[in-house]
């Protein structure tokens, strides 16, 4: 049995080490669960969300399973599910997204059970996070406060129909991001996918922003949108 084989062994059957979490500063009364990209782990990103906190809300960075990666020619590395290739007609892992939609939606429902109520927890995500938390929260029946997506796409967008969902997050607030300069994930993706999920949920509450210069990464001026939205879709209630 090679390395791989058994890295994978150890990844698919939910050992994945415990979520990275920043803690709330007094009792949390509010959650980002925040998803993060290909072959990364959860720990950069809790580091990021900790420098833009709020006192009253818990922070849960989650690390993806060990598993081979198509696009990497099966190389074995953290992966929410299989992607296949990077163009909007890529064939997509649709047994893979579903899982993975269904672990996150045990990870809001772990939240509810600590007595953090789903309307009180934003989904976020960056790339490969970010798609998977677009999806979840346009798939579950747990109504969540909002949607924070960076430089990412909507996976499995033919399964959705045409005109307005009607679940229990059709007015969701979604917070989408992208850098112009986006080499991986172009920004073409970022604003067809925005298209799409205006004609899925309320427009009004849609928000998409570019950064000037960014690649597939990061930047000071998009953590400050996302804190302003976290602030306030997730207001302190005491």
């Amino acid at each position: 049995m090679s390395l791989v084989e058994t890295r994978c062994m150890c990844g698919n059957n939910m050992s994945a080490p415990l979520p990275a979490i920043v803690p709330a500063a007094r009792k949390a009364t509010a959650a980002v669960i925040f998803l993060h990209g290909l072959g990364d782990t959860g720990h950069g990103w809790s580091e990021a969300l900790a420098g833009i906190k709020s006192p009253h809300v818990k922070y849960i960075c989650p690390h993806a399973p060990v598993m081979p990666v198509s696009l990497n020619m099966n190389m074995a590395m953290p992966s929410w599910f299989d992607i296949i290739g990077l163009s909007p007609d890529s064939q997509e892992d649709e047994a893979g997204i579903k899982q993975a939609a269904e672990n996150v939606k045990a990870l809001i429902d772990q939240e509810v059970k600590n007595g953090i109520p789903s309307n009180r927890i934003i989904l976020g995500g960056f790339s490969q996070g970010g798609a998977l938390s677009l999806y979840t929260a346009l798939t579950t029946h747990q109504k969540l406060a909002g949607v924070v997506a960076l430089s990412c796409w909507l996976p499995l967008r033919a399964s959705f129909p045409q005109g307005p969902i009607s679940g229990v997050n059709k007015d969701i607030a979604v917070l989408q991001c992208h850098g112009d300069c986006d080499p991986l994930v172009p920004l073409m993706f970022g604003s067809l996918t925005v298209e799409k999920l205006k004609s899925m949920i309320n427009p009004a509450n849609v928000t998409f922003r570019t950064y000037s210069g960014m690649m597939h990464s990061s930047c000071i001026e998009e953590m400050m949108d996302v804190k302003q939205f976290i602030d306030k879709h997730l207001p302190p209630i005491d």
